[in-house]
């Protein structure tokens, strides 16, 4: 079985209309507790999902890479935000989208905290945009994890 993958990248670095500055930039987010949330891929669908619903305020993201405890992914910021609005917003979402599609995390995590307090980012120059790409898309060799396809698979008609 190949490397799954949890999302495409869709296209070059891309600029927001009306927005002068390149605010690229790398995050990584650690879940609580360092627990291996990320091995399965519904979850890792899931995280990807409530992440792009932020592009409707503006958010783009290039890259995901998951590697068991934690996610690094690569967003353009809109300039309205800080950003550690839109760490707050990222966190927030994800973390409200993960407990409602997946109730046993509620067993994981009784005070409905998913993401830890840690953090990092990065500004990603256009220069640096490849070196982040490849970065990303390598964490499940990086750090030696698998991720077990567990997303349902349509099962082929039956004709009588």
């Amino acid at each position: 079985m190949g490397d799954l993958v949890s999302g495409s990248f869709k296209g070059f670095v891309s600029q927001v209309p009306g927005d002068t500055r390149n605010n690229w930039m790398e995050m990584m987010f650690v879940t609580k507790c360092r627990y291996n949330c990320f091995l399965k891929q519904s979850h890792i669908d899931t995280c990807t999902s409530a992440f792009r619903d932020l592009e409707a305020f503006g958010f783009q993201f290039g890259e995901f890479g998951f590697a068991g405890n934690h996610v690094h992914f690569q967003v353009n910021v809109p300039k309205r935000y800080s950003v550690q609005v839109a760490e707050t917003m990222l966190k927030s979402h994800s973390a409200k989208c993960m407990f409602e599609k997946h109730p046993g995390f509620h067993k994981r995590y009784p005070r409905g905290s998913f993401w830890s307090g840690y953090e990092h980012h990065m500004s990603t120059g256009i220069r640096d945009f490849e070196v982040s790409t490849e970065y990303v898309k390598d964490q499940q060799r990086h750090h030696n994890i698998k991720v077990f396809d567990d997303t349902q698979k349509r099962l082929p008609s039956f004709t009588a």
